[in-house]
């Protein structure tokens, strides 16, 4: 991952007193959570553009017109 930079939160002093009753590490919670997050926003964003192309696929005219465009760029 390379450099490591701080971001706090602010949490429920019952919350914190949960945590350390069951010895759980808070930086790692939130870091898996935020990598989670990170990951599931990814797949979102991907499954948004193949949906997309997948229009485009769909459309033959489209399809044509975008073929015939990149063989006039070259």
């Amino acid at each position: 991952m390379g450099r490591y930079v701080t971001i706090s939160a602010k949490i429920p002093e019952e919350l914190r007193e949960e945590m350390r009753a069951l010895k759980m590490n808070p930086s790692e919670v939130i870091r898996e959570a935020l990598e989670n997050e990170v990951r599931k926003k990814k797949i979102e964003k991907l499954l948004k553009e193949l949906e997309n192309i997948k229009n485009l696929l769909t459309e033959p005219n489209e399809t044509v017109k975008l073929i015939r465009e990149t063989r006039d760029e070259r």
